[in-house]
Formats: structure tokens, C-alpha cells, sequence
């Protein structure tokens, strides 16, 4: 029996990208961004579980309880209640039953996480059928890399840089490249504590502050092109250079919101003001220099080059010419920037750099997925609840494959690696030499 809608959830650490593609009448629903948490106010003196985080009034002193602990899914009963509220009838409204699930989940999830994924889709909310991958699995479905005249690329090369980590993904045809898939330990979460405390050091004490916190590294910091002549700006004029900006902070009664200080805006007795300098850029930057706060990782160009190093050399031109930005991170400002000026010096002489940016690096995973699910191909990734309920998770292994195995399956986010010392386990970025990460390439055609 075919099912008349497919929900469509981006399941991230840090927000829910959720939506429904109908088959039948009507268009597809707007995208919903929930925030994947359940928070317990002070000030409000109450509980709100995901979509409900908006009723919130006051936003300090936020207790959050995540569902993901270091990038994987760990609290299922807190999972459990954000999706209650999403597929209610207050959000999506939800008929599990005579519906198809897309689903994202980690890079390298482990096999009994992704076991309780199953028996949640089928067991609790008894859904018809599913499908199961990551979100840069996605991304060649989607509108990413488009060029008018052209198709998508055959090998391209994701970063996806999210809440918890920040993964480069090659991908040829599809299918993932596992063995040369790289880890940098460094997302929006570490970014934000390492902000809490440089803020609590110098300034005020916002250790308990996340959402404020959050706020004002959204709000204000990028990442610099020119790191050492900004640092040198901030030590000759301090708290008076062009780089410092003011962020009044909310207090809650007349100020509800923090924002930063336009110029001219006179502050009122009350407003309480954090001064950013040094702090805009020195925190984006341990995307590229993890060793400043003793990560022993490479810094992520040089992570981006030692996972195209793991290549064949004969296709590593394209994946030079075919990087795709996802994840909040990719937003900062200037990340492109930088990206692509440290890039063009580690890639070999003969190969032609491109770095593509999507309009909504947040998004682009769930709206490839939307076009996954409207694409033919779909209704052969998917198991049905029949098929899980006859075979189990076997089933769904057998159709899915996994990266440990290196079963292609049937599923585009799988594929038979080649051997390597490795063995399909995580590779954390490390520091490789210099000659290891120049290698060169026999074509630089950015299409094939």
C-alpha cells in the first residue's frame, strides 16, 4: 500500500528541521525548525518541550535537557517527547500509521543506536515505512551544486559542521566514501561554551547563560581572514576599535531580547552591556586552529585535504572542485572566505578550487531530502513496517547497509570501500605531513 505523505525529518542535535511531502492533494507543508531540547524556565517556572521553547518569556538561567550527548543520540525519553509535540496535531498532525518516514541520524552512528531508531519508528509510532541515513547523504539530490546546463556532480566532497562535530564527507555517485570520511571534534556547542567562558573570565558570569550566549555568537562573531592583524587591532585600542561592538544584553522585563547596539542608540540606566572584541573572531577560529585550546586535531582545511588524500587520484581533481558547505558554522561570516583562501594553498597547482554555499546551510539538508522523497528512486530505500516486523533490524541492515561493514546495500548512503588501515572506523582528524596532503591529482575537470 503506498502512503499518501512522507514525513521528513533532519533530526539534528541542535534543531529539528521537520516537514511533510504530499502524494495525494494540497501542496507540501512549510519546514518547521523546532528546537531539539526541553528546557526548564526559572523565570517562568515552567517546563517547554521543543516546538513550545517559543512560548518561553524568559530565557535566562535556561536548564537544558538534550536529547544528543557528543553528536549520538542517548535520551530517548526526552526524543520521545519532542517528536510527541511534532507530530501532533498542534505541529505537522501526524498519521503515523498511513505515513512514510525520512529520518537523519549521525555519521558513524552505532549499531544499537540506530536498532532503538527502528523500534521507535515501528514499534511506538508504527509507522508504514522508513528510510534511515545521514544528511550529507542527501545533498546530491538536492540543488547544492547546481549549475544551469549542468548535473550534479559525480563525486563531491560535503562539510557539514553542526552542534557537535564537524564531518567531511566525500561522496561519489551517491554513495559515501567511508574510509575517508574525516571527524574534527569541534561544533556549535563547543564554540558556544568555549564562549561562556571567556565571557564569565572577563566580563560577566554567563556560565549559566547558554541561550544568551548562543544568541551573541550568532549575533556577532565571524571568522577573520587576517587573524593576527585583527588581534593586533583589538591590543592597540581597546574596547574603542572597529572591531569591538556592544551587545545589550535582555533583562527581562523592558528588554526581552538581546540585541547588538546600533550606533547613536543611547543606553538607558538599566541596560547592562557586553562588550565583544577579540572574542568575534578568536572563537570561530578554532574551526581552523583546534590546537589553540589543545584539541590535538588539524584545523579544518587541512582535514578537508587529508580526507581527498584518501582518494584515488585519478577523481581527487573533482573533489577539489566540488565542496559543499552545510551546518550553522558554515554561516559565520567570512568562513567562506577563509575556507577558500586556505584551500587554494594545500590543493595541488593543477587543480581547480570551488566551494559551493547553499542559501540556507542550516536547511539544505532536509530540502535535498525533499527532493529525494519526490525523486522515483525512493519508494526502493524504503523498509516497510511488515518487513521489520518479519525480520527485525535485519531487515532493515540488509536494505540499508552500514558503514562498518561496508555493505553497499541498496541505500545511496552506503558503499564497498576499499581496504585500508582503517578498517570503516571513525577517522579523527589528525595532523598529516605536509607531502601526504599535496597529492596530486591527474584531472581537475569539475564535472564528470
Amino acid at each position: 500500500m503506498a502512503t499518501s505523505q512522507t514525513v521528513v525529518l533532519d533530526n539534528g542535535g541542535s534543531t529539528i528541521k521537520a516537514g511533510i511531502v504530499r502524494t495525494d492533494l494540497g501542496d507540501d507543508d512549510e519546514i518547521r525548525l523546532v528546537p531539539n531540547a526541553v528546557v526548564r524556565s526559572k523565570g517562568d517556572k515552567a517546563t517547554f518541550v521543543g516546538h513550545e521553547i517559543g512560548r518561553c518569556k524568559d530565557y535566562s538561567a535556561l536548564h537544558y535537557r538534550l536529547p544528543f550527548e557528543k553528536g549520538y543520540l542517548v535520551d530517548w525519553d526526552a526524543q520521545k517527547a519532542i517528536w510527541d509535540g511534532l507530530f501532533s496535531s498542534e505541529v505537522l498532525s501526524v498519521n503515523a500509521p498511513e505515513s512514510s518516514l525520512l529520518i537523519t541520524e549521525p555519521y558513524f552512528n552505532l549499531p544499537n543506536i540506530q536498532e532503538i531508531y527502528d523500534q521507535f519508528v515501528f514499534e511506538e509510532y508504527e509507522f508504514h515505512s522508513y528510510h534511515r541515513c545521514t544528511p550529507a547523504a542527501m545533498i546530491p539530490y538536492g540543488q547544492l551544486f547546481a549549475v544551469e546546463g549542468l548535473q550534479n556532480p559525480e563525486c563531491s566532497l560535503i562539510v557539514d559542521s553542526g552542534f557537535s562535530f564537524t564531518h567531511v564527507i566525500p561522496i561519489i555517485n551517491h554513495q559515501i566514501q567511508w574510509h575517508a570520511v574525516k571527524r574534527l571534534d569541534v561544533g556549535g556547542k563547543l564554540l558556544t561554551n568555549q564562549l561562556k567562558e571567556v565571557i564569565s573570565y572577563r566580563q560577566w558570569n554567563m556560565m549559566d547563560e547558554t541561550y544568551i550566549v548562543n544568541h551573541v555568537k550568532e549575533s556577532c562573531c565571524y571568522v577573520s581572514t587576517n587573524f593576527f592583524a585583527d588581534l593586533e587591532t583589538c591590543r592597540l585600542k581597546p574596547k574603542k576599535s572597529k572591531i569591538a561592538l556592544e551587545y545589550i544584553l535582555p533583562n527581562y522585563v523592558i528588554n526581552t531580547g538581546g540585541a547588538v547596539r546600533e550606533p547613536g542608540y543611547a543606553l538607558a540606566p538599566t541596560d547592562q552591556v557586553l562588550v565583544m572584541e577579540n572574542e568575534r573572531f578568536t572563537i570561530p577560529e578554532l574551526l581552523f586552529r583546534p590546537d589553540d585550546i589543545g584539541l590535538e586535531q588539524s584545523g579544518l582545511p587541512n582535514t578537508i585535504a587529508a580526507s581527498i588524500s584518501l582518494l584515488s587520484e585519478d577523481l581527487q581533481g573533482m573533489f577539489w572542485a566540488n565542496i559543499g558547505l552545510i551546518g550553522g558554522n558554515t554561516k559565520l561570516p567570512g568562513f567562506y572566505e577563509r575556507l577558500m583562501s586556505e584551500l587554494r594553498s594545500l590543493a595541488p597547482v593543477e587543480c581547480d578550487v570551488q566551494i559551493y554555499r547553499a542559501k540556507d546551510a542550516i536547511t539544505e539538508a532536509y530540502r535535498s531530502s525533499l527532493e529525494f522523497v519526490r525523486s522515483a528512486d525512493f519508494a526502493t530505500h524504503l523498509v516497510t513496517r511488515a518487513e521489520y516486523l518479519e525480520s527485525g533490524s535485519h531487515a532493515i541492515r540488509r536494505k540499508f547497509g552500514h558503514w562498518q561493514s561496508g555493505d553497499s546495500g541498496k541505500s545511496g548512503d552506503r558503499v564497498m570501500t576499499s581496504s585500508s588501515s582503517t578498517g570503516g572506523v571513525p577517522q579523527l582528524s589528525k595532523k598529516p605531513s605536509r607531502s601526504k596532503i599535496r597529492t596530486t591529482a591527474s584531472t581537475s575537470s569539475r564535472r564528470r
